[in-house]
């Protein structure tokens, strides 16, 4: 492992705190993920940087030197930082933006809305079924942004350094044939599809968990849970092998439906990471109201829905106020949760 920056920032954060426990809630991180870190830190310099006890923690000879490194490091880096955004001051807009995706339902509109607003940026987009991938290559520079997708109240893993904002709520769903008993139905309880064979998208999340857990306190367990893309899905709903979990705001073909699920069991939070040190993090805010401008444009076709989240405020924008309209009619973005 390379010794970087948020490296350093871990290790001032446990000397400043005096220990592991309150610099990670300092940081914002579990416990067990700073203390790997920290051993992953310790493995590389090849020595302990703290002694730990139940009084805390307290700095080796070697952590004192790391410290002292840290301490003129840090503050030199944030000065370099804050001089080229001064340079850079003129330029009101990035002329690029590298967006890394797992199967987002606002993407293209995203992109649809900045390559109208900003016609000689340079946009690009990166697919990957892994979270963990893109906030990997986010932290290494190669992207700017990843928009994706976390299950219930989880966050990303914290690990890569990045910075992530919540751009909406959204209740998973489930996509039926129009020829289902239950399509006819404008919401469905979990345990009605408890005979049913399933599918999603692949990921490296927690969802099939949270699935499984919702199952069981429905009273049962489900029957097998196939991974596909979101053709793939639709395929094996269409032939009706499977039911699929999606999102809301997914707008299926002809011949498929989407029902709510009772209580919502299942959420599904939209998420815009960066790296707070990179030149990207300048733009974020407004890369991130795109982002929810793009999200309020996925909703325009789905009026049964807008009037459910107009009763459900804990869902959708979650107090957030509704963006203008569309720059013009996007192709509708589609992924399965």
């Amino acid at each position: 492992m390379n010794l970087e920056l948020r490296h350093l920032k871990v290790v001032c954060a446990i000397a400043e705190t005096g220990s592991v426990t309150k610099a990670a809630s300092t940081l914002g991180l579990a416990q067990p993920a700073l203390t790997a870190q920290l051993q992953r830190i310790e493995r590389t310099l090849g020595g302990p940087l703290f002694e730990r006890d139940r009084r805390g923690a307290r700095p080796t000879a070697l952590g004192e030197l790391v410290l002292a490194r840290a301490r003129v490091l840090l503050p030199a880096m944030k000065g370099l930082q804050d001089e080229a955004a001064r340079l850079a001051g003129a330029v009101d807009t990035p002329r690029r933006y590298r967006f890394g995706g797992v199967n987002s339902p606002i993407l293209g509109r995203l992109v649809h809305r900045l390559a109208a607003e900003q016609p000689q940026a340079q946009i690009t987009t990166y697919a990957s079924w892994s979270v963990d991938e893109l906030a990997q290559l986010v932290a290494n520079g190669r992207l700017d942004y990843a928009l994706t997708g976390v299950c219930g109240d989880s966050t990303p893993s914290a690990e890569f350094g990045l910075s992530w904002r919540e751009v909406a709520v959204d209740p998973v769903v489930v996509l039926l044939p129009e020829r289902h008993p239950l399509a006819g139905r404008d919401e469905v309880s979990l345990v009605e599809l408890r005979r049913e064979q399933w599918v999603a998208a692949p990921g490296d999340g927690c969802f099939g968990d949270c699935f499984a857990a919702a199952c069981a306190r429905a009273g049962f367990t489900p029957r097998k849970l196939y991974e596909t893309d979101v053709r793939g899905s639709m395929d094996l709903v269409e032939a009706g092998e499977a039911v699929a979990l999606c999102q809301a705001t997914f707008r299926p073909v002809a011949g498929l439906v989407t029902r709510r699920l009772a209580g919502a069991p299942l959420r599904w939070r939209l998420m815009l990471g960066w790296h707070p040190e990179a030149p990207a993090a300048g733009f974020a805010d407004l890369v991130l109201e795109t982002a929810v401008a793009a999200y309020t444009d996925s909703l325009s076709p789905h009026p049964d829905y807008l009037a459910w989240l107009a009763e459900n405020p804990d869902f959708g924008l979650r107090g957030r106020a509704i963006p203008p309209a569309p720059v013009d009619d996007a192709v509708d973005g589609v992924r399965t949760a």
